[in-house]
């Protein structure tokens, strides 16, 4: 079972969110919380798997309740659940160590794919915030993660590799990568095929996510 708890200052949205998650064999929500205060004090009682935090709410925001849950608890996965669409913010939140942001106006069954993913190691993005956060978090020929930790490569990647993932991280499209780097759509995809190869990836956002959340560090040497 996934242990959700359930993290919003709204009683509407919180009794959707059990209707909605409870129709889920594999899910069991074990609590709820609607201010950020008590979204620790539920955390460290409850010990979820999962947490649904709001990040709009009294006494102590989203933000902060996620800031002091990276002191206190770091096995709870977290997921921003959020109607707010400032880029900033989801940044941050991903900065301080959330698993995924969704937004509300999400379809119901991504709500509870992101769950699955979040809860079984992964990250989650939806395809509209993607782009943004993944601009903000990488400068132009430099990709380093929030907390700087060691590097992860399974093999060195070459400098052509490296650049690449640059721009991946940056949201090019391969048609665009090619363009920018004077080479074929096809030695595009043949360098991704060799990086997701050596870093053990299994598509394009994955590795953008992984080497932001990672902390990989893949500038080229001088």
């Amino acid at each position: 079972m996934i242990r959700i708890l359930i993290a919003d200052d709204h009683p509407i949205v919180r009794d959707g969110l059990k209707k909605l998650l409870s129709l889920e064999e594999d899910f069991q929500i074990v609590g709820e919380a609607s201010d950020g205060c008590e979204v620790l004090d539920r955390v460290q009682e409850l010990d979820p798997d999962v947490l649904l935090l709001d990040l709009r709410m009294p006494n102590l925001d989203g933000l902060s309740a996620l800031q002091a849950l990276q002191q206190t608890n770091k096995r709870t996965r977290v997921i921003v659940l959020t109607a707010s669409e400032d880029k900033n913010e989801f940044v941050q939140a991903m900065k301080l160590g959330c698993s995924g942001i969704v937004l509300k106006q999400t379809a119901p069954e991504l709500i509870v794919k992101s769950i699955r993913k979040v809860h079984g190691g992964e990250i989650w993005l939806d395809s509209h915030t993607t782009a943004a956060v993944m601009r903000q978090f990488a400068a132009p020929g430099d990709i380093t993660g929030g907390g700087g930790g060691k590097t992860r490569e399974r093999s060195p990647l070459s400098q052509r590799e490296r650049e690449i993932v640059q721009l991946v991280a940056q949201g090019y499209k391969n048609k665009e990568m090619a363009e920018k780097m004077f080479i074929s759509e096809q030695t595009v995809k043949n360098h991704l095929h060799n990086i997701f190869d050596k870093l053990g990836v299994s598509d394009r956002l994955e590795l953008a996510l992984y080497a932001i959340h990672k902390g990989l560090h893949l500038t080229a040497e001088r």
